[in-house]
């Protein structure tokens, strides 16, 4: 059974405003597919598209880009992007996708297969890629990273304790981590041409505020602000007025480079 979360508008715009956008994964993806298959590439689908950040980096490869999400206010923030021409989107399930078998190119879900139906996920997968055709999950894990100065393991042991604090709030579908949820699906995937790959950092300057923005969409801090409001703000802002005084900075507008550490499995349909 699929979860559903992430449906909120505000909660739509923060995940558009502040998570990364996964350009690195996109290019380790691409180089994957033009390795097993021949060109033209006509349709890539972004299944759990969000708000479409990752949808739109597939747009210079393909002939049609086509993101898919079960919230229409994900949706709908998406369509609100400058959109390239050739990229669209359609409000369904994961496990119910509006194409034909064999139409699909490239099928990807980024930061998203972990709350779909996973086995009705991979025989989707299966139904509407074609021979040649390849399957992109990935994701990152909790513990991102930041880097300011000297002060770098200073600032991570906060971190830490945000993450800590967030524990108790993590939904129990998730399991003890999402890397084994994706190992498991990599493990299902009847497929013999795939690929694991553990992790690939990403780097990104970005102001501390953004940082604490992106943690602020996962969905142990959303658990957390449905149950306790306030108790969700007093951490965001304890853990912002911790980093700042380790920083020695008053603003929470400098820049801090957060480090988002991908991991990614590649598989191709014979």
């Amino acid at each position: 059974m699929a979860v559903r979360l992430f449906e909120g508008r505000e909660h739509a715009a923060a995940y558009l405003r502040y998570r990364v956008e996964p350009r690195e994964l996109i290019t380790k993806i691409m180089d994957y597919l033009k390795e097993k298959t021949a060109k033209p590439f006509n349709l890539a689908v972004d299944v759990g598209c969000g708000s479409g950040q990752g949808t739109i980096l597939l747009a210079p490869y393909f002939t049609q880009v086509v993101g898919t999400d079960v919230s229409p206010a994900q949706v709908e923030m998406a369509l609100a992007n400058s959109n390239p021409p050739n990229v669209s989107y359609r409000t369904c399930p994961a496990e119910e996708l509006p194409f034909a078998a064999s139409e699909v190119d490239l099928l990807t879900a980024m930061t998203a297969a972990h709350w779909f139906d996973r086995r009705w996920l991979l025989q989707e997968a299966d139904r509407v890629l074609r021979p040649g055709g390849c399957l992109a999950l990935l994701s990152y894990t909790m513990d991102m990273e930041l880097e300011y100065r000297d002060v770098s393991p200073a600032l991570n042991d906060i971190c830490k304790e945000f993450y800590a604090a967030l524990l108790p709030f993590r939904s129990a579908y998730l399991g003890s981590g999402s890397v084994q949820i994706y190992r498991d699906m990599f493990d299902s995937c009847l497929y013999a041409d795939k690929e694991w790959n553990e992790c690939l950092p990403v780097k990104r300057p970005v102001p501390l505020n953004s940082y604490i923005g992106m943690v602020e969409t996962f969905s142990s801090y959303q658990s957390l602000l449905q149950k306790d409001p306030a108790g969700a703000q007093r951490l965001s802002n304890n853990i912002r007025n911790k980093l700042l005084s380790a920083m020695g900075v008053t603003s929470p507008d400098t820049e801090v480079v957060v480090v988002v550490k991908y991991f990614y499995w590649l598989a191709c349909k014979l």
